[in-house]
């Protein structure tokens, strides 16, 4: 049960993050900050699809994928297409990897020691759930407040 619960809540939220992205009245808008704005929009998403693809995908998964963290940050220009492309295979990465999964998967410690502690894949992944909303929702405030 678990497992279709993931599947279904990141399929859900990926899309969230996919509608954001597409919302901007302009492509410029996604690279704009100010003042105490230091992560704009296309850098945020840069990086959700980062974490998604390296955490689920190339760990979980096993899909072949090379993450540049600090390019998620200092990239900057990415055309919107390009966003909504990387958004796309970062949703096809994580549905192929949850599948994958067993639900005694979900109890084993996650491959990869993240935080500093040990922790079940399970929860991880409820973790990157919330990480995922976190941005989705500074994205979406940078958004409204930016692309007037």
């Amino acid at each position: 049960m678990l497992k279709e619960d993931l599947i279904e809540i990141f399929e859900r939220d990926i899309n969230k993050l996919r509608d954001e992205i597409s919302l901007y009245k302009s492509e410029s808008a996604l690279w704009k900050i100010d003042g105490e704005i230091k992560n704009c929009g296309g850098n945020l998403c840069l990086h959700l699809i980062g974490n998604l693809r390296e955490f689920i995908g190339r760990i979980l998964g096993g899909v072949e994928y090379k993450r540049d963290r600090e390019k998620e940050f200092s990239l900057k220009g990415v055309s919107r297409s390009e966003l909504l492309e990387g958004i796309d295979k970062a949703k096809e990465a994580v549905a192929a990897a949850l599948q994958k999964l067993h639900d005694d998967d979900f109890k084993k410690i996650y491959p990869v020691d993240v935080a500093k502690k040990n922790m079940t894949t399970g929860f991880f992944l409820v973790s990157l759930i919330a990480h995922l909303n976190y941005h989705v929702g500074q994205i979406n405030y940078h958004r409204r407040l930016i692309d007037k």
